[in-house]
């Protein structure tokens, strides 16, 4: 199993990106009821869960991103994204994607840059 994200780059405060993460077809199987989420790690912190979306397309998000980031996911392209709006220098981290429980090896994620 391979988990790529993209994407990321660098943006100026309150401005967009959309990231994607692509799964490999080797788990076409397990991909469509996964429960997935992007998660976000910054140097000398934990890596914490940002939003989720259960295999049918209901999104969970952290209050930190709510109103300002959208979850959503293309099960047939075995892939999700991650829309980001109004970006703050504090969403400043390595974005990666996993299921809910981080099943799956950890890929290199995308880095994403605010600042002005």
């Amino acid at each position: 199993v391979q988990l790529q994200a993209s994407g990321g780059g660098l943006v100026q405060p309150g401005g967009s990106l959309r990231l994607s993460c692509a799964a490999s077809r080797s788990i076409t199987s397990t991909f469509n009821p996964a429960v997935m989420a992007w998660y976000r790690q910054t140097p000398g912190k934990q890596r914490e869960e940002v939003a989720s979306i259960t295999g049918s397309g209901v999104p969970y998000y952290v209050d930190f991103v709510k109103g300002r980031f959208t979850i959503s996911r293309n099960n047939a392209r075995k892939t999700i994204y991650l829309q980001m709006n109004n970006l703050k220098p504090e969403d400043t981290a390595v974005y990666y994607c996993n299921t809910i429980t981080g099943q799956w090896p950890w890929g290199k994620g995308t880095l994403v840059t605010v600042s002005s």
